[in-house]
């Protein structure tokens, strides 16, 4: 059930956070295991079958990990041996369930063969939680985790706020925090906040999001589909699509980010306004960090991250960039979606050092204007890979992009194609001049927390009510908007 569904809003949500907290009455264990076994019939929701392969690999994931654990503090010499069968196994399950399809219809294409597999199902989530219990391997050989619990770790895995996607949780940004005593208390300012991060997600995704796809989706079914698309057409469904994906994503995070809240789990964030960004390199600290943290963190490090010379600094950025890409998807715009950007993170890298050698003055308001440009064309450019279905489809869109015909005539109406550039305009204003979510929720806490001395009556209880009954009200009003949207 996706969280913004009437299932997961009145029915699922409702009944886990009542049963948690009256369970968490009875102990802290069984409060967990309520949340694991919430979590399973969550994800059992979307295919009962996944679930057989989720309890696998916490299983083995869990009883490697003290298998690495012993071996470290016995048999120190296999440790990284140890760690490597561990990483290379969830690395085949992943791609048999993720690559096979693609890698036999590739062989096929390259040897002119005919073998043919059955559609293997990709089981929901396989991404995240096979990265996640990754690091928790990892981070066990480098003796950075001291307990191992096993409830906690099927909680760490589970957990269905940020199950689905991301974000990408450390072991120490989670387990702690179901070692104190609070988190099983249900806390006011837990549901001001929550209900506040998770009512601008809903409205993200349904009332930005939803329409912005409206204007990106027929766009790029048509370069798909090989017909032709006009200039102003491939602009409008690129920028449609670069915002849709944008508050579609950040909107499904902030919502992960307000359910754990309700639970007294705090997530890491995952977004901070990428599309602020004045370079490459600025937006992935922006974009999916969790994401970004983990590829820095566990692949580009691993390969000798920039400790071995320019050159060498160069071919990991290229290399963690392209492998990024491909653990979005099977397909060959993803690894050209992945890269471009690590082509984008080497040209970003080559001219801050170029620049500072040759050029010592401060970057001013034009140049700094100049470089949020450029950096907005290149990720619009890069996100029509990781949109079209087909590479020829891609194509089409650049081909359209590049053929610059103001007088081509419109497939749609004039009114279609001035609500894309009212909608895509104003969108922009608001992913690039408003506060993010993060922004806002720091500043609700703040005045909940901490209200004005001069002012004594603005106490932390009529705040909070004020907050929860705004918050509740925004969430129906989406629920409405999504029902008016399928519906009319």
């Amino acid at each position: 059930m996706l969280f913004n569904s009437h299932e997961f809003i009145f029915l699922f949500l409702p009944l886990c956070l009542c049963g948690y907290f009256l369970i968490s009455k009875l102990g802290a264990r069984a409060a967990i295991s309520f949340l694991v076994l919430a979590s399973l019939g969550f994800y059992a929701w979307w295919k009962a079958e996944y679930l057989v392969l989720i309890i696998i690999s916490i299983l083995f994931n869990f009883g490697w990990a003290r298998c690495i654990d012993v071996v470290n503090r016995r048999y120190q010499k296999w440790a990284k041996f140890t760690l490597g069968i561990g990483v290379t196994l969830n690395l085949i399950a992943l791609c048999y369930y993720k690559y096979t399809n693609f890698l036999v219809d590739q062989f096929n294409w390259l040897a002119n063969t005919d073998y043919f597999v059955a559609k293997i199902a990709l089981p929901l989530a396989i991404s995240f939680f096979t990265f996640q219990q990754i690091a928790y391997l990892v981070d066990t050989y480098r003796k950075e985790i001291n307990e191992h619990s096993f409830l906690r770790y099927c909680l760490f895995v589970t957990f269905f706020p940020q199950l689905i996607a991301g974000p990408i949780v450390h072991h120490k940004e989670m387990l702690p925090q179901f070692e104190r005593n609070e988190t099983f208390k249900p806390h006011a300012l837990n549901f001001a906040l929550g209900l506040t991060l998770f009512s601008i997600g809903i409205f993200k995704k349904v009332v930005f999001a939803d329409n912005a796809a409206i204007f990106a989706t027929p766009v790029f079914n048509a370069a798909d589909a090989g017909s032709s698309v006009t200039f102003i057409e491939a602009w409008l469904g690129t920028s449609a699509y670069t915002l849709q994906l944008y508050f579609d994503f950040s909107g499904y995070t902030d919502m992960a980010l307000g359910l754990a809240m309700l639970f007294g789990i705090r997530l890491p964030d995952n977004f901070n306004s990428p599309y602020k960004s004045h370079s490459i390199v600025d937006f992935w600290r922006r974009w999916h960090i969790t994401l970004s943290r983990f590829l820095r963190d566990y692949l580009y490090i691993s390969l000798g991250g920039n400790r071995k010379g320019k050159s060498r600094r160069y071919v990991n950025l290229m290399a963690t960039m392209v492998l990024g890409g491909i653990w979005h998807g099977a397909g060959w715009n993803f690894m050209i979606w992945g890269f471009l950007h690590g082509s984008y993170l080497v040209v970003n890298h080559w001219w801050t050092a170029t620049r500072a050698r040759f050029f010592a003055t401060p970057i001013g308001k034009i140049e700094n204007a100049a470089y949020w440009a450029l950096t907005m064309l290149a990720v619009m450019v890069a996100w029509v890979f990781f949109r079209a279905e087909t590479t020829e489809g891609a194509f089409n869109i650049f081909n359209a992009m590049a053929a610059v015909d103001l007088n081509e005539p419109f497939k749609g109406t004039l009114f279609y194609t001035t609500k894309a550039i009212v909608v895509c305009t104003l969108l922009f204003i608001i992913a690039i001049f408003c506060p993010n979510s993060g922004q806002l929720t720091r500043y609700v806490e703040e005045r909940l927390t901490q209200p004005p001395v001069d002012k004594p009556w603005l106490t932390f209880g009529p705040a909070m009510v004020s907050a929860v009954g705004f918050v509740i009200s925004v969430g129906l009003i989406g629920q409405l908007s999504e029902f008016l949207y399928f519906n009319f």
